[in-house]
């Protein structure tokens, strides 16, 4: 925090070192030593660290107006700034030709501003605390600008001397002290009583509001659950089969009892149907009733033409029916019924020429892969003995004599 008792800047003395470094500034990309403790921590960082990162000349760090970092190169090289030729420094009137004004923004932060009117220059100053690569306490240049057709004062806002700058900080520090005082004030009288109470029973409405929306989702929203289904168990067992079970005791036996009388899904016997007197079902398997000779002929010779065939045992068949059929129609059906797998002689053939067009097919598609790779390989060497200069006759040549070298050496290789 600054003090209330900052000494004024000796402007003089900061602005005239900064002016004559800026021709300088305006050609160089890196800063001079004696520039930097003259800038505030921030600008000075700032300068550092992107001047070191770039090929531009750095006075153009110095302001924040990238608009204007142009024009103040053009200012620093129109030679407006060249030093006298006796004195060696740049002329300045510091009674007639510069404004100054001071203003203090917060409690930390205390300005200057230097606008220098003869150049068309403006030099903002910060009092900064701690700085030790600047000397320590005191004034440092935070930005070096270019003034505009209005002048840089009337945006600045600030006053004449630093001592009216603290009276006004001070004055607009109660002044807001007060307004927000008054404000608590009023804000806490305008809710007692009666109307605190309706502010009260508004915000519990629109929270009872709120809450019945939330819950309303959820009756809105469809069932994702299966309903449940019944138990199978008869509705019986739930209290009238077992009235003298203690349920806060005997909970779990209850819960399993009522599995006893469950008839399980894959028996087809259910005690429940059973009815006195009828008997058992029928088996699968079971005998047919006698038929007589002649139509049990009859019928075990179609069922041994068609196939066909039962869980019950074959009829037998009379002597003369067995003994009528011919050996050569049992063979022929015997052959139907059970058909012979191929030969080996057809199977071998057939395997033979599937292996016999499956290397003749491969055979081609290598020949037509080789082709394809000399063919490219030509290509690339047409190619690049293009890049090197060589024409079409000298590769026709080049290639022509080596197939003739390779009819020579042929026998050889």
């Amino acid at each position: 925090m600054t003090s209330a008792t900052t000494t004024p800047p000796d402007i003089r003395g900061i602005v005239t070192p900064l002016l004559s470094a800026l021709p300088g500034a305006a050609i160089s990309t890196l800063p001079a030593p004696t520039v930097l403790p003259l800038l505030s921590p921030i600008l000075r960082q700032r300068v550092q660290l992107l001047s070191s990162a770039s090929t531009e000349p750095w006075i153009r760090l110095l302001t924040y107006d990238t608009a204007k970092a142009a024009k103040l190169q053009g200012i620093s090289q129109s030679g407006t700034l060249e030093p006298h030729p006796v004195s060696g420094e740049i002329e300045v009137d510091w009674d007639y030709d510069v404004q100054i004004s001071y203003r203090r923004l917060d409690q930390e932060t205390l300005q200057t501003l230097v606008v220098l009117g003869e150049f068309g220059l403006f030099v903002r100053l910060v009092y900064c605390v701690g700085d030790s690569e600047g000397g320590g306490d005191g004034w440092r240049v935070g930005e070096v600008g270019v003034a505009s057709e209005s002048s840089p004062l009337d945006s600045f806002g600030g006053v004449s001397t630093l001592g009216e700058a603290e009276k006004a900080f001070q004055t607009a520090g109660s002044a807001a002290s007060a307004q927000t005082n008054g404000s608590s004030a009023s804000g806490a009288n305008g809710t007692a009583g009666g109307s605190n109470e309706e502010v009260a029973e508004g915000d519990d409405d629109e929270d009872e509001d709120d809450d019945d929306d939330y819950w309303g989702q959820y009756d809105a929203t469809p069932a994702q659950t299966p309903a449940v289904k019944r138990s199978p168990a008869p509705q019986s067992m739930a209290g009238a089969g077992h009235p003298n079970i203690d349920r806060s005791a005997s909970a779990e036996d209850a819960y399993y009892a009522q599995y006893d009388s469950v008839q399980p899904a894959m028996d087809n016997h259910d005690p429940d149907e059973e009815v006195e007197g009828m008997p058992d079902p029928t088996p699968l398997v079971q005998a047919r009733p006698a038929i007589p000779p002649q139509e049990a002929a009859e019928q075990a010779e179609l069922d041994e033409t068609s196939g066909a065939w039962t869980l019950t045992e074959p009829p037998v068949r009379p002597p003369s029916v067995r003994s009528s059929r011919s050996q050569e129609e049992a063979e022929r059906t015997a052959n139907l019924l059970h058909p012979r797998p191929a030969s080996s002689a057809s199977s071998n053939g057939s395997l033979t020429v599937a292996k016999l067009e499956e290397s003749a097919e491969k055979r081609e598609q290598n020949e037509f892969g080789v082709k394809q790779h000399i063919s490219r390989s030509i290509r690339s060497l047409f190619l690049l003995s293009r890049t090197l200069g060589v024409d079409r006759e000298e590769f026709d040549r080049m290639v022509r004599t080596e197939l003739d070298v390779l009819g020579m050496v042929e026998d050889d290789m």
